[in-house]
């Protein structure tokens, strides 16, 4: 997570409150750790292999954040991917040409082309939503009901407040 220079005002909120350095070092850490085991090549061919799919890695990824944000430009889509244009639109060209997603012109702006998942799409993107719960099944199921329903409710709080315009942040 990389944060801006901080305002004034911050600066004091974190000095004169619960939220110490040290805390937001930990919690700087898990979010590393989170995204590494997020980025492991391994963890997407097991999620792959258990949803019975056969898809490019890159693909995959792509193809589950059309299903999430889509309708969705390339730039947009790029940028939430944190890759480069020229691959992740070659990419999106490769999905549509699988009939995996269509591409259509924005209602909003005719000279942008949104990249919309088809149902052929959702269907993998179902598969691998399902292969998601049966792999993380065993390790949630040692945490009680509440414990997952406020990490789920303060992750997503989280990174709203990251998103938000106002938040001080680039959004890590």
């Amino acid at each position: 997570m990389h944060i801006t220079a901080p305002s004034e005002a911050s600066r004091e909120f974190v000095q004169n409150t619960r939220i110490t350095k040290k805390k937001l070092r930990e919690l700087h850490g898990a979010m590393v750790d989170l995204t590494a085991l997020m980025n492991q090549p391994q963890r997407d061919q097991a999620l792959l292999a258990e949803a019975g799919l056969s898809l490019d890695q890159a693909l995959f990824r792509l193809l589950v954040g059309i299903e999430r944000f889509g309708p969705i430009g390339v730039v947009e889509l790029s940028n939430r991917a944190g890759r480069d244009y020229t691959t992740v639109s070659r990419q999106v060209a490769k999905l549509e040409s699988l009939g995996l997603i269509e591409r259509r012109p924005s209602p909003a702006d005719r000279r942008i082309h949104e990249a919309v998942i088809t149902d052929k799409g959702r269907q993998m993107t179902d598969a691998l939503d399902a292969a998601r719960q049966r792999l993380a099944a065993p390790i949630l199921a040692k945490w009680s009901e509440e414990d997952f329903s406020d990490l789920v409710r303060l992750m997503r709080r989280f990174v709203d407040d990251l998103m938000a315009p106002s938040s001080g942040t680039d959004k890590t």
